[in-house]
Formats: C-alpha cells, sequence, structure tokens
C-alpha cells in the first residue's frame, strides 16, 4: 500500500509517520512505484500507538522494545531454518 493508504489503515497523522520513519520504527519497502508499506507494518503502527498511549511508554522505551522484539523475531526465524536443515539433514 503506498503512503496516503497507510495513513488511513494506520490512522496516523503524516507528522506522526515522518517521525516514526526518522526514527526507523518503521521500515517500508522502497520499490521502483515509491514506498510501500506492508499489513506487517500497520500492525506495527498499531504496537507502537498502543504502546505509547495504552502502556505510557516513552520514546526511548519504543526503541528498545521495538528492537528486543525485532532480534525475537529474527531468532525465531533463525530457529525455524536451523530445524529445517536439521530435518533435512536426518535419513
Amino acid at each position: 500500500m503506498n503512503r496516503q493508504e497507510f495513513l488511513n489503515s494506520s490512522g496516523l497523522q503524516v507528522q506522526t509517520l515522518e517521525f516514526w520513519l526518522e526514527q526507523q520504527w518503521l521500515i517500508p519497502e522502497e520499490t521502483s512505484a515509491g514506498t510501500q508499506f506492508s499489513d506487517a507494518d500497520v500492525a506495527r503502527a498499531h504496537l507502537i500507538h498502543d504502546l505509547k498511549h495504552d502502556f505510557g511508554a516513552n520514546d526511548e522505551g519504543i526503541d528498545v522494545i521495538l528492537h528486543l522484539m525485532d532480534q525475537l523475531h529474527g531468532l525465531r526465524r533463525a530457529f525455524v531454518q536451523l530445524q529445517e536443515e536439521l530435518k533435512d539433514r536426518q535419513p
């Protein structure tokens, strides 16, 4: 989805989106057609909103939380890949 579609789906204001992009809390895909956002970006935007407004996390806290979540997801992907490789090696 393009920037406007993302803004509509996420409910964010343009200024908020610009700040979150600057902070690299959202990293949309850059294509020849321009910036493209995914459903995962919308979900992440909702998560950031909830962390800020429902849980009171400040910007530094958001940085830490998102970094830890990204590490966790990366480890999960690596673990699944390792499991698949081990499964392929079994007779």
